[in-house]
């Protein structure tokens, strides 16, 4: 991430906005998934699910994402679901109304329907297909939206790829571990249509027990795994630092900086997702999202002498939500979950001379 895009992002917090919005703007999804977060009965904390939720569509869905977009001011909105290219004649009325407001916009979909073309012309747009492991797995674990569908849904397409492993991936009696990460790395990065490609673990509830779940010795192999795949594939987004921060999480969603930087909603777009994108218990200390590992990494990177991009975001947020109250702005994701306290450790003072 280049120093330019974080400080805009900390510029956004300083004023008050939510840099990062999550929207799941639909409960219906043709997948069923094992170990899938959005259908958890706590996803929502435990009074509502998602599918029991009343969502929107049509103009309804339109305005109700777009006065969101508007209440918040976010830097980044994630599009999810349920499935949701599922609402993609309401999307293809949002998206352009959001590339001219210059927010950058992803819609996380499974592939099984195709992405309409005209959307890789939209400015500030990325689409991410979740693919989780070679066919032997992904076409069970995600079928109908299997390999080849998905193959034929991408032609002209420019996208995303993001992998999430689960501790089934890691026993493949054929390829072994090793194997088996290279092969899936190797084939998504030699698509024309794939422009990057995540990683992230399989994240369980506290005290989940499930076949999803990783083992420790799994997540140190992944971890040590990934710098080595990305120096021979390029598309793989999995620097040192970042490796180092999936294998280590933050603690809480107090020590998260993704979670304190984001707003979610469900999809009546009103019930929020706390305290993070997976709702629920999330057990942090088994956390292997890519997107808190990598605000997790630039959040420990140095700035200045003992100064580091943590210390100047805590800060942010403090003014930051001194300037919500007084632009009587949405109050930011960090102030409504009780999270604007002094921080851990006190700011670092810096001096001239």
């Amino acid at each position: 991430m280049r120093a330019a895009h974080i400080l805009h992002s900390w510029s956004k917090v300083l004023k008050g906005h939510t840099p990062l919005l999550s929207i799941e703007i639909t409960r219906e999804c043709p997948l069923r998934c094992p170990g899938c977060y959005a259908y958890g009965d706590n996803h929502l904390g435990g009074e509502v699910t998602l599918r029991e939720l009343s969502d929107k569509r049509g103009d309804d869905l339109v305005r109700g994402v777009l006065a969101l977009a508007d209440r918040h001011k976010p830097l980044q909105m994630t599009l999810v679901g349920g499935e949701p290219m599922v609402r993609h004649h309401e999307l293809s009325r949002i998206l352009p109304e959001l590339a001219t407001r210059g927010i950058f916009t992803m819609v996380v979909t499974s592939g099984i329907i195709p992405i309409p073309l005209e959307w890789m012309q939209l400015r500030n747009f990325v689409a991410a297909v979740s693919i989780d492991g070679l066919p032997e797995h992904h076409d069970v674990r995600r079928h109908p939206a299997t390999y080849d569908r998905i193959l034929k849904n991408l032609e002209g397409r420019r996208v995303n790829i993001h992998w999430t492993i689960t501790a089934p991936m890691l026993i493949a009696p054929t390829l072994g571990p090793k194997g088996y990460m290279e092969e899936y790395v190797r084939f998504w990065n030699a698509r024309p249509e794939v422009g990057h490609i995540w990683v992230s673990l399989y994240s369980p509830q506290r005290g989940e027990q499930s076949p999803e779940r990783l083992g420790a010795e799994q997540r140190a192999f992944v971890a040590g795994e990934l710098p080595r795949l990305s120096r021979l594939y390029p598309k793989l987004l999995a620097p040192e630092g970042y490796a180092e921060a999936l294998l280590h999480p933050p603690a809480s969603p107090r020590a998260c900086t993704f979670s304190r930087l984001s707003k979610n909603y469900s999809a009546d777009l009103e019930t929020h997702v706390e305290p993070c994108v997976f709702g629920g218990d999330p057990d942090c200390a088994q956390c292997g999202c890519s997107v808190s590992a990598a605000a997790h990494w630039v959040s420990g990177l140095r700035v200045a002498g003992p100064l580091k991009a943590k210390h100047l975001l805590r800060g942010s947020m403090v003014i930051g939500s001194a300037v919500a109250r007084m632009k009587k702005l949405a109050l930011p994701a960090w102030r409504e979950r009780g999270q604007a306290t002094p921080p851990e450790k006190p700011l670092v003072q810096i001096t001239m001379g």
